[in-house]
């Protein structure tokens, strides 16, 4: 999706877990811009990561760019 939207070709993927949660964040230093009112892509996105009981958010950064991030809760195999 950076490629194909942003106007830039590379981004940063930052993938992190601690505690009992994971973390995801894709940022670019592309065209920003606002958030597409068509096609379901961060749509689809934000309401996975509610079923799941994460939190999720996207948009244009202050810098310039985008950002995609997302936090989602690990659970623990029954024992």
């Amino acid at each position: 999706n950076v490629v194909r939207y942003a106007g830039t070709d590379h981004c940063q993927v930052s993938i992190g877990c601690r505690d009992e949660e994971l973390t995801i964040e894709v940022t670019d230093d592309g065209l920003g811009g606002v958030i597409a009112a068509t096609g379901y892509g961060i749509t689809g996105m934000r309401e996975r990561a509610g079923l799941l009981g994460g939190q999720f958010s996207a948009g244009p950064r202050p810098c310039g760019g985008f950002r995609v991030a997302a936090s989602l809760p690990l659970r623990t195999a029954a024992r």
